[in-house]
C-alpha cells in the first residue's frame, strides 16, 4: 500500500491485492479518523479483486468521510472488480473514476478535491 497526501485535505492510496486490502482500508480509517478534514482517493489498479472484508472496510471509510462531508473516489478499478461492486449493488453508492488523473476534472464537483493537481 501506498499513502500520499495529495494536498493538505486529499491522501490517495493504492491499495494492495487482496488478502491485505481490508486491513490496510482500515489504517486509512485511522488515518481519516486523526486528520478528521480529508477526502480519500483509493487507486485500485494494483488489485482485481475484493473480498466481504474489505467492502465493509470501504462502507466503514464511506461513511465516516461523509460524517465529516469529505468524499471517497474509487479510481483504476477492473472490469472483474467493478463487478463486485454490482452483484453487490455498492456500484451505485460509491463514486468511481477511470484512473487517478481523472480525480482532477472531479474537482469542482468535490470542493475537498479542489486542490488535488495530477503532477503530484
Amino acid at each position: 500500500m501506498g499513502i500520499q497526501d495529495w494536498s493538505e485535505n486529499v491522501i490517495l492510496v493504492t491499495v494492495a491485492p487482496e488478502p491485505d486490502m481490508s486491513d490496510e482500508i482500515k489504517t486509512v480509517i485511522e488515518i481519516v479518523q486523526q486528520r478528521d478534514n480529508c477526502s480519500v482517493v483509493v487507486d485500485f489498479s494494483d488489485a482485481d479483486i475484493v473480498t466481504s472484508s474489505s467492502l465493509e472496510a470501504l462502507i466503514r471509510l464511506q461513511k465516516n468521510l461523509e460524517d465529516h462531508n469529505q468524499r471517497l473516489v474509487l479510481c483504476g478499478v477492473s472490469a472483474r472488480t467493478k463487478g463486485i461492486f454490482k452483484v453487490t449493488g455498492l456500484d451505485n453508492f460509491f463514486e468511481f473514476v477511470a484512473d487517478k488523473f481523472t480525480v482532477d476534472c472531479h474537482r469542482n464537483r468535490y470542493p475537498s478535491l479542489r486542490s488535488v493537481s495530477i503532477n503530484n
